[in-house]
């Protein structure tokens, strides 16, 4: 029998036996012409494609241990097998001038699918079901039947499907030897075998074929074409030997297990711009050689807000191995897409595809300067551009929306001699200036009311920075030329310096209109109020002195707990004309009064953006539960300070004195350990650590 007339056989009989049969030996010297794609293989009536396929429900491993549900999953995967058979069937009639020797080889896997298929219709009637019983799934044939070349066909099929079931095969028999059933994780494992020397007969081909010039990933990534992307090659979890014994590089599959690009859901875009305020507090302001630093280091912090598909748009990609380690302890990667120069590139896809939503870290001008290219793509809501966004979204960033904050959060608790007793009062609101004058006059005041100590602030500034500290008797000729410097440009607030005891902060999340609480997080800052930790306790009084969390207990009352609830509702109706999404966050602290008294200072700082004390919330996510944990801004002086000449020599003492421990399987958590949130052997300026206890 000639090649031609089996292919053709396999591929358009109406029968199993038909299909499922072929001889022993085959001739390949009249291979024909070539054939254009059918709409669909020939099949028997309960085998064939729905008219409308729309998603089928894979039946997935609950519930196992019921036989009829383990025969819809095995059912599911006889499909597979089938479809593989017809397409190889149909690879041997689209390219008849293909090598004699591939086309061969190809007989030879088409003859193992025909078997595999038959040992799953055997094992799915020991299991009390035919092969047809289910509705089946045209997914295989619509994605790999319209293949233009041998070499696509072993992109598509060999490196793409095939090998995302080294990893399916392996999960599935080890869930199937959980539950007892050896006859199932036999046929399994057969199929294992057989899938290691399918992927490797492609990767043979494709090696043969690709350009020499680039590496196996950078050619496989190139010839796989929308709607497949490398993400179609994997599965959770991920099985690196079977790859190995297949023969792929391990570069190859350091790259594949750490890619990450949506594979139908419309995904978010995430962009690192952490100098939001300074941008707004100076016209044409240019990070500083530091704080270029520090933005370079830090630009993949949005990954760990970002869900699995998401988009991260960096200046420089992370390396694979650094990726590699962040997934390998449990967090999930999303897609990176290079800048160039600051900008999102002409030539790629992300310009044309569709998405959910744009997250900048802070909705700024330097934010939409580079992401309004993408505007157009999404399905959400966004802020307006142009002078609407300057005059009400521009506002949140002002230190002038923290002071109204904290008016209105102390009139909501005016007469509760409760909440009279631990926060603070109307004389620690800060006062707004809007000329010199006006801040001598601010200043006096406060001084006459016992507070020797005060502090300027522009109304716009990063925490710890913009800001003047008065502490002699005499404003100085200096300091009042910054105070008339800055009042050229905005309007100054002026607080009292309190002695701060502990350093919070509530986090919120808006959508539409409606504010909801993320968490509360302890922080640690220097004596400029410069950020340095984010700390997480499962309670958040754990870990304080008995004197600081004696103010915060009360058998009737959740003081943290009511005060959250009610910042909620004011923010709501701060943002209800500004259309604001995203987190928003508010500082806060606990102070000691000059007679040894502590009190509440509920809002210092509002944050209409992404806050360290945010990302502390979404990393412990990760953890397991009942876990504390710490996260560290580590800069060049704590480096030095510490003794170590580089943050590649600091993370692996980190390392060591904290060893990575996970736990749960298949997606683990971190259950204690350090782990680097940038890559501690490119940072420069700023190393971020995690360490769980």
């Amino acid at each position: 029998m000639q090649v031609r007339e089996f292919a053709e056989r396999v591929l358009f009989a109406d029968t199993l036996e038909d299909k499922l049969s072929g001889p022993d030996s085959l001739e390949d010297d009249r291979p024909g012409t070539g054939l254009d794609t059918p709409a669909q293989p020939g099949r028997p009536t309960n085998l064939q494609f729905r008219a409308s396929p729309g998603k089928f429900d894979f039946p997935g491993t609950s519930g196992l241990e019921d036989e009829r549900r383990r025969a819809k999953l095995l059912h599911f995967f006889a499909n597979h097998e089938l479809l593989a058979t017809e397409l190889m069937a149909l690879v041997l009639l689209k390219f008849p001038d293909a090598p004699r020797i591939f086309r061969s080889g190809v007989v030879q896997t088409l003859k193992e699918e025909q078997q595999h298929t038959r040992m799953y219709m055997r094992r799915l009637k020991q299991l009390g079901i035919e092969f047809g019983e289910h509705d089946v799934n045209d997914y295989f044939w619509r994605t790999i039947s319209t293949v233009e070349s041998p070499m696509d066909y072993v992109s598509r099929l060999s490196l793409t499907f095939e090998q995302a079931n080294l990893d399916y095969t392996r999960f599935y028999s080890d869930q199937f030897a959980r539950i007892g059933d050896e006859s199932t994780r036999a046929l399994l494992d057969r199929i294992y075998q057989d899938e290691i020397g399918h992927v490797n007969y492609g990767l043979n081909w494709f090696q043969k074929w690709k350009d020499p010039n680039l590496s196996d990933w950078a050619a496989f990534e190139r010839q796989l074409a929308h709607p497949l992307s490398p993400s179609r090659a994997k599965a959770e979890p991920f099985n690196a030997q079977g790859r190995l014994d297949a023969g792929i590089d391990p570069d190859f599959i350091d790259e594949l297990y750490i890619y990450s690009k949506s594979k139908g859901r419309t995904p978010s875009v995430h962009l690192f711009n952490p100098f939001a305020e300074s941008y707004l507090a100076r016209s044409g302001f240019e990070p500083n050689k530091q704080q270029a630093a520090l933005a370079r280091d830090l630009e993949c912090l949005p990954m760990f807000f970002a869900r699995q598909d998401d988009v991260v748009l960096v200046d420089e990609k992370p390396r694979s191995a650094f990726l590699a380690e962040l997934k390998q302890a449990g967090f999930k990667m999303p897609e990176f897409v290079g800048l160039k120069e600051g900008k999102i590139p002409k030539d790629t896809d992300l310009r044309t595809r569709k998405l959910t939503d744009l997250r900048p870290w802070a909705w700024t001008p330097d934010a939409l300067d580079v992401l309004e290219p993408l505007f157009g793509n999404v399905s959400g809501s966004l802020p307006e551009v142009g002078e609407r966004w300057e005059s009400q979204f521009q506002s949140l960033f002002s230190k002038v929306s923290a002071q109204k904050l904290l008016e209105r959060i102390l009139v909501e608790f005016d007469g509760d001699e409760f909440m009279a007793s631990r926060l603070c009062t109307m004389k620690q609101v800060s006062r707004t200036a809007h000329s010199v004058s006006e801040a001598l006059e601010e200043i006096e005041a406060i001084r006459q009311r016992g507070h020797q100590r005060i502090v300027a602030k522009a109304a716009f500034g990063v925490a710890g920075s913009n800001q003047l500290r008065l502490w002699e008797p005499e404003i100085t000729t200096t300091q009042q030329k910054w105070l008339a410097r800055t009042l050229a440009d905005e309007c100054v607030v002026i607080e009292p310096w309190l002695e701060r005891v502990l350093d919070f902060s509530f986090q919120f999340d808006a959508d539409g209109g409606q504010v909801k609480k993320a968490g509360l997080v302890k922080m640690r800052n220097d004596k400029r109020g410069q950020f340095q930790q984010s700390i997480w306790t499962p309670r958040f009084t754990q870990g304080l002195a008995n004197e600081v969390a004696g103010i915060l207990r009360d058998r009737a009352r959740d003081l943290l707990g009511e005060l959250h609830e009610a910042l909620a509702g004011i923010l709501a109706d701060l943002i209800t004309d500004t259309e604001f999404r995203g987190p928003l966050g508010i500082d806060a602290f606990i102070y000691r009064q000059t007679n040894g008294e502590l009190r509440i200072h509920p809002v210092v700082e509002l944050n209409a953006r992404s806050t360290m004390g945010r990302l502390m919330i979404e990393l412990m996510r990760r953890t397991a539960p009942g876990r504390s944990g710490t996260m560290e801004l580590v800069g060049q002086a704590a480096l030095k300070k510490s003794g170590y000449v580089s943050f590649k020599e600091y993370a692996a003492q980190l390392n060591s004195d904290h060893p990575l421990q996970l736990q749960g399987e298949p997606r683990p958590k971190i259950s204690s350990g350090a782990v680097c949130l940038n890559d501690p052997s490119k940072a420069t300026g700023c190393l971020a650590t995690l360490v769980i206890e």
